[in-house]
């Protein structure tokens, strides 16, 4: 490789290729300064990506010394593993502080159940595939998935006013072709037909 400072001063131009070089020649010892302070590869690896990007961003302003910008690498990957480890104290504490989760039960195999025992499930899947596709479409994002019918509007690209008559529309022809109007229908049973 050419003077460091030579590929430095190309850096501060904005060369790409150029910052890949410094990169490649102190890499591994900004990376092993990184896991002496984190004490793990991962946080390691997140270390020295900041720290590179930082050089990048910084350019124009990284000392050089001595013909090398490796003291500036390694004092900037001081301060932004100092500035990691911080956070991830913030955030267990944080963490630590909110109510634990409660499992819930998961009803999906009761209506499963439910729709299994009477047959249901296969004749809404029929029922659903024969529907058109715009009808599967706003079955599937408001019935299925719960979305609001704005959102299923610009999901669509269609109005608003068009998505409430489709999902009318679409609710009677099922209701028809099923003979049933209980929306309890489970996401795996019409989700994923076309």
């Amino acid at each position: 490789m050419p003077d460091e400072l030579i590929v430095w001063e190309r850096v501060r131009q904005g060369d790409p290729d150029s910052f890949g070089a410094i990169f490649l020649l102190h890499r591994d010892r900004v990376y092993g300064q990184a896991l002496r302070l984190t004490g793990s590869s991962h946080d390691a690896e997140d270390v020295a990506a900041l720290v590179f990007l930082e050089a990048w961003r910084r350019r124009s302003s990284v000392r050089v010394v001595d013909g090398s910008v490796v003291a500036w690498l390694l004092i900037c990957t001081n301060f932004v593993a100092k500035n990691a480890s911080r956070s991830k104290r913030r955030h267990a504490i944080a963490m630590s502080k909110l109510p634990p989760q409660l499992d819930q039960a998961d009803h999906a195999d009761d209506v499963l159940a439910r729709f299994e025992a009477s047959g249901r499930e296969s004749r809404l899947r029929d029922a659903f595939a024969r529907l058109s596709a715009s009808d599967q479409d706003v079955l599937t994002l408001c019935v299925v998935h719960d979305f609001s019918l704005a959102d299923a509007a610009l999901a669509l690209g269609t109005p608003l006013g068009t998505v409430k008559s489709r999902l009318s529309r679409a609710k009677r022809k099922l209701a028809t072709l099923t003979g049933s109007t209980d929306w309890d229908i489970p996401a795996h049973t019409i989700g994923g037909t076309r």
